[in-house]
């Protein structure tokens, strides 16, 4: 089957690439756009460590075939700092010591982004709800909480 193009702006930036009928969004932004932050753990969408935002919403790019991005908007963890300065979640997940081992960090700092887009204050319980669905295997829920507080406080 042949190669399918496809246009998607990725971190501002305008892309044009082929992709396979079958490959997934994780997928191309891993190997066409070298994009390391976007991580697969279970392929089923049950982690969230491959979370990217597609039009300012979560998505587990290990479920959303990559054709299915064309003309939309994507962002991922390489895209957050600004001018070499981090984004508050960034700087609020290193101070709060809001990782062990990282896997799952980009996943849960973009998920984070968009819970304070749409909710600039939650509340703990709010914030817990909210990450359903992303799993740290090392167990730093509490320092991720303190951390998505801490930027909603500014």
């Amino acid at each position: 089957m042949a190669n399918l193009s496809m246009n998607m702006k990725v971190n501002g930036s305008e892309c044009q690439i082929e992709v396979k009928h079958n490959e997934t969004l994780s997928e191309v932004l891993r190997s066409q756009l070298n994009l390391t932050s976007v991580r697969e753990a279970c392929g089923q969408g049950e982690c969230g460590c491959c979370t990217v935002i597609v039009d300012k919403d979560p998505v587990c790019s290990c479920l959303m075939l990559a054709i299915n991005a064309d003309g939309r908007e994507i962002t991922t963890l390489e895209g957050l700092a600004r001018n070499g300065k981090l984004h508050i979640l960034q700087e609020k997940f290193l101070t709060h010591n809001a990782f062990q081992c990282g896997y799952c960090t980009p996943g849960m700092i973009l998920k984070a982004k968009c819970l304070l887009e749409k909710n600039p204050n939650p509340t703990e319980e709010e914030i817990r709800s909210y990450f359903t669905g992303n799993l740290c295997r090392c167990g730093s829920y509490g320092n991720i909480i303190n951390a998505v507080t801490a930027a909603a406080e500014g």
